[in-house]
């Protein structure tokens, strides 16, 4: 699902880029440093998970996990996928360098969303947070694939019907993503479950006050 060098029209990568660079400083403006090893844990599996590709056509459909990261990281979801899709291109080539905005904004926009939506919906039993990491999981990736429709249709008739063929090859990942986010959210919530809070100081004993506890 990568968007590679020279698909996009130019005035697209560079207003791509720029709203990449405002999602990173938003990132690191609220970026705790008790968080640093669980999005460095967050971004090594979706580093890896997103490396595997399946052939489709004139595209590839992989694992993308936007939900699951957004769910986990919260705000910090943008910064863990904009880097984790860095290393590929560099090590990996996949995607681009000139492409790295788009392919940022095309999964860290759906994983901030998904993030938000996840924390509003959860509530407080197994039940809600399973089919809570499920709707976010299945969401995350459909808006990802919309995102990368969108991104194509804007280079022109030649990738109209890739944007068109990348939309159906994903149904099938939007289910299986939904599966694998109800799974994991399910799993931590039974047995760690503060990794599910991502609010500022939320459950910290030391850097936090006692009526910060009240918050989510």
């Amino acid at each position: 699902m990568h968007i590679s060098d020279g698909v996009l029209p130019t005035t697209i990568s560079l207003a791509a880029y720029a709203a990449t660079a405002l999602g990173i400083g938003l990132s690191l403006k609220i970026l705790r440093q008790e968080d640093l090893p669980k999005i460095a844990v967050v971004t090594s599996s979706f580093f890896v998970a997103s490396l595997i590709h399946l052939p489709l056509g004139p595209t590839s459909v992989h694992l993308l996990l936007p939900g699951i990261v957004g769910a986990l990281l919260g705000p910090a979801a943008f910064l863990s996928i904009t880097i984790g899709l860095f290393l590929q291109s560099i090590l990996f080539q996949f995607g681009g360098l000139t492409a790295l905005g788009a392919n940022a904004m095309m999964m860290g926009l759906p994983a901030l969303f998904c993030g938000f939506l996840f924390r509003a919906i959860r509530g407080t039993t197994l039940l809600t947070n399973t089919v809570a990491g499920a709707v976010a999981g299945g969401l995350g990736t459909l808006l990802a694939a919309t995102i990368l429709a969108g991104f194509l249709y804007t280079s022109g008739e030649n990738f109209f019907g890739v944007a068109k063929l990348a939309l159906v090859a994903h149904i099938p990942v939007i289910i299986i993503e939904a599966a694998v986010s109800a799974f994991i959210i399910s799993f931590i919530f039974r047995v760690k479950p503060e990794m599910l809070h991502s609010a500022p100081r939320q459950q910290h004993g030391i850097t936090g006050h006692p009526s910060d506890h009240c918050h989510d």
